[in-house]
C-alpha cells in the first residue's frame, strides 16, 4: 500500500499551487493532510474514488487534519477522546481489518516555548493512545510531529538547540515513542542519509539553501518494519513550507 502525508499549511492556498496535480499523480491508497486551516464547507475537494474524513479545529483558520482513503475503513475515530486535546482537530484514526492508520498534527511548542509543558502532556497521552491501538493490531501513524529527532534531522542543530522542535524534552518524547515499540520508517531504511528535510522556513531563502528540518514522519509498529518497501520524502514538491512524505509497505 502507498501512503502519503503532507502538511499543506492551508489547503485552500495549496490547491492554488498544484496540490490536485500531485494528489492525482501519486495515486495513493491513503492520502492525509495536516494544517488544513478549514471549516466545513470552505472548500470543494471531493476526489473521486476516495472516502474523505475531516477533523476541524474549533478555532477558525487553524490546525485541522484530513484523510482520503480508497478503502472504506471499519471505523473512524476523531481525536484521542481526551477533552484537553480534542478541540484543535489534530488526530484522525482509521481502523482497517489488518491495521490502524492515524494521522496527527502535533502541537508546536511555540516561541519562548510557551506551550512546551502542554506539548509534553500531549506527547505522553498520544503515546499511550497509540500503545492501546497497538495492542489490537499494528499501527501506522504519520504527520507533522513537530520535532527533529537527531542532529542529522536538521541543517543547523547547534544554533537551534533548545528552540521549539529541537528541545531536549521534545526529542526525548520521540525517543520514548520509539522505545514503546515503534519505528521511524525513513531512518529504518536510511540511518545515515543527510540533508533530507521535510520543512523549511519561509524566511532567509531557507528552501533554496536547503536549510531545513525533517519533522514529518511515518512511524509504524516495530513488528511490521520488515514489510517496508520504501520511505520517501518528496523534496521536489512545492506548494507548502512542508513537502509530502511517503510510505510504501506490504500491510494488507
Amino acid at each position: 500500500m502507498k501512503f502519503i502525508s503532507w502538511n499543506v499549511n492551508g489547503l485552500r492556498a495549496c490547491v492554488k499551487k498544484g496540490f490536485e496535480d500531485f494528489f492525482n499523480e501519486i495515486d495513493a491508497d491513503i492520502f492525509c493532510l495536516q494544517e488544513t486551516k478549514l471549516q466545513e464547507g470552505q472548500i470543494d475537494f471531493e476526489p473521486e474514488g476516495y472516502n474523505a474524513y475531516w477533523n476541524y479545529a474549533e478555532k477558525k483558520g487553524y490546525s485541522g487534519t484530513a484523510v482520503f482513503s480508497k478503502q472504506e475503513p471499519v471505523s473512524v475515530r476523531y481525536g484521542m477522546g481526551i477533552e484537553e486535546h480534542d478541540h484543535e482537530g489534530r488526530v484522525i484514526t482509521l481502523e482497517f481489518p489488518d491495521f490502524y492508520f492515524t494521522t496527527v498534527y502535533t502541537p508546536n511548542s511555540k516561541q519562548q516555548l510557551e506551550r512546551l509543558e502542554y506539548r509534553c502532556r500531549w506527547e505522553d497521552d498520544f503515546r499511550a493512545f497509540l500503545k492501546e491501538l497497538d495492542k489490537e493490531k499494528p499501527v501506522v501513524v504519520c504527520g507533522d510531529l513537530n520535532v527533529a529527532h537527531k542532529e542529522i534531522d536538521l541543517k543547523n542543530p547547534k544554533t537551534n538547540h533548545h528552540n521549539a522542535g529541537f528541545t531536549d524534552e521534545e526529542r526525548g518524547k520521540f525517543t520514548e515513542l520509539l522505545e514503546a515499540g515503534f519505528t521511524d520508517s525513513f531512518r529504518h531504511l536510511y540511518p545515515d542519509r543527510e540533508q533530507i528535510y521535510s520543512w523549511w522556513s519561509y524566511r532567509f531563502h531557507a528552501r533554496e539553501k536547503n536549510a531545513g528540518w525533517r519533522i514529518d514522519y511515518f512511524v509504524i509498529s516495530d513488528r511490521i518494519a520488515d514489510r517496508i518497501n520504501e520511505a520517501s520524502i518528496h523534496t521536489e514538491v512545492m506548494g507548502s513550507d512542508h513537502c509530502p512524505v511517503e510510505l510504501d509497505i506490504d500491510i494488507s
